[in-house]
């Protein structure tokens, strides 16, 4: 049974970005050669954004009953100590100068908030997750209500 899920997928405002960045780079390279190659750099230059933005919107976050899957990477919930929901200034505070480099971090630049799943064990050798996301509350509740008992 599946408790929480939720893919990262960019938000449209990104896709247009692209979009734009596209007419402006390709009508930069297109400049004096013929419409065959201003086709053939609009599709080139459109679909290498478009598929950077369709893998990095492919990650999913998923609490399952006693596992927190976010990505690739699973995690059991029996390892899981504190979870705190994130606001905007806790998390970019944990993504920049409080960061650990061990820490295993699954975030996107459009994601302000983000939850904060700590590890316990002695064999851990990640000492917390740090997920984005765009609603933490319910992912950490999710998280606190899917732990084994």
């Amino acid at each position: 049974m599946r408790n929480y899920r939720e893919q990262l997928r960019a938000p449209a405002s990104w896709w247009l970005l692209c979009l734009i960045c596209v007419v402006l780079f390709g009508t930069t390279l297109w400049a004096g050669f013929s419409l065959l190659v201003a086709a053939a750099v609009y599709v080139v230059l459109g679909a290498g954004c478009a598929a950077a933005l369709l893998l990095w919107g492919h990650a999913t976050i998923e609490v399952t009953r006693g596992e927190l899957r976010a990505g690739s990477a699973t995690m059991s919930l029996s390892l899981a100590g504190e979870v705190a929901a994130l606001d905007d200034a806790q998390a970019r505070a944990l993504r920049g100068p409080r960061a650990d480099p061990a820490a295993f971090l699954l975030i996107r630049p459009y994601l302000k908030r983000a939850v904060y799943v700590e590890v316990l064990g002695q064999f851990s050798t990640r000492p917390y997750w740090l997920i984005g996301t765009r609603r933490p509350a319910e992912l950490a509740a999710a998280i606190e209500s899917s732990r084994p008992s």
